[in-house]
């Protein structure tokens, strides 16, 4: 992974992570939190997404709102488990 790519991807990341945080009320942490949760909900989307036949055209737009999906879908998971 180039240097570039690193910075793209924590950008992303960070994005992702306020918007899910903007969306499921309550789970604003800071920059740091937002960056992982953005990385993770990637993560879950990356494998998701593929099992439901679902795809992205635009590279950068696609992936900000499949990351922010997939960070919606842990911080709903992560409420779901603080509540327990």
């Amino acid at each position: 992974m180039t240097v570039t790519s690193l910075i793209i991807t924590l950008i992303i990341g960070a994005i992702a992570g306020w918007l899910a945080s903007m969306i499921v009320k309550g789970h604003g942490q800071g920059v740091l939190t937002n960056i992982i949760v953005g990385i993770v909900g990637a993560l879950i989307a990356g494998f998701l997404f593929p099992a439901f036949g679902f795809g992205t055209t635009s590279p950068v737009l696609g992936s900000i709102i499949s990351s922010t999906i997939g960070a919606v879908i842990l911080l709903l998971i992560l409420r779901l488990i603080k509540r327990a």
